[in-house]
């Protein structure tokens, strides 16, 4: 008999896997790696950005999962308390109530009135918990080191006081540079992606999720004449043609 015991050929990765895990849960080992630096005097900030319980988790969620989760036990290997490495669920946005919208054939914002708001919101919050159990199991099983027993949910009371209390705090400040002064937080106008069917602004990410199609755009061009100049115009090429009523100026590049 050698030194070393046989290794397996062909091992059985998932079980060996769930038995580590099992050790883990048995022996709390998470929770007594987080009360043993606790006191350590040195802390590393770890804001769980959550994702969008709109959806079943895929590959890639594990990858960012797998990501993260390494880079936080390096912190902890070199003995920096990691504050406060819990889960978060992002429970509100467009594609939570789309996704609703679909299952009960809604193809509009008056539908959701007819069907009743509060209705409607409930709904809503049925389907991201749903999806949150399944990143829950998804989360556990590939070893993660989050506490999933005390996440901060974005539709919960508290968290939206926190960002109203936020958005005070940053209402209160005020910068002063070069002598100018000025609030953290301004009104003013900025042009933003609108959704007409959803009615509501959209952000670039979630213009950037596809769903596109080839369409034929009506475009023409369009001579406009150069004022004090014979026979000399601008040629302009548009593919919006009803805005030409209300064309007041062309911006020309110098050359």
């Amino acid at each position: 008999m050698g030194l070393y015991s046989n290794v397996e050929t062909t091992p059985d990765f998932p079980r060996l896997e769930e038995e580590i895990l099992l050790f883990w849960k048995e022996r709390d080992v998470f929770g007594k790696v987080r009360r043993l630096r606790r006191d350590s005097g040195r802390k590393f900030v770890f804001l769980e950005g959550p994702p969008t319980a709109n959806g079943l988790p895929h590959v890639g969620h594990v990858l960012t999962r797998c990501m993260k989760d390494v880079f936080l036990r390096f912190r902890t290997m070199i003995g920096e308390d990691v504050v406060p490495r819990i889960a978060g669920w992002d429970c509100h946005g467009l594609p939570v109530e789309i996704e609703v919208e679909k299952e009960l054939r809604l193809n509009s914002k008056r539908d959701i009135e007819v069907f009743g708001v509060e209705r409607f919101n409930e709904r809503c919050k049925m389907s991201v918990f749903k999806y949150e159990r399944e990143w829950v199991k998804m989360t556990e099983r590939t070893g993660t080191w989050l506490d999933m027993e005390n996440p901060y949910i974005t539709l919960s009371k508290e968290y939206i006081e926190s960002v109203w209390w936020s958005l005070k705090q940053l209402w209160n400040k005020t910068w002063e540079k070069d002598g100018e002064k000025g609030r953290m937080l301004y009104k003013d106008y900025y042009v933003v992606l609108y959704c007409p069917r959803c009615g509501t602004p959209l952000s670039a990410h979630e213009v950037a999720l596809g769903g596109y199609k080839e369409t034929k755009d009506p475009s023409i061009h369009v001579k406009f004449k150069v004022k004090g100049e014979e026979d000399t115009y601008f040629l302009v090429w548009t593919t919006t043609p009803w805005t030409l009523l209300s064309n007041v100026a062309l911006a020309v590049h110098p050359d």
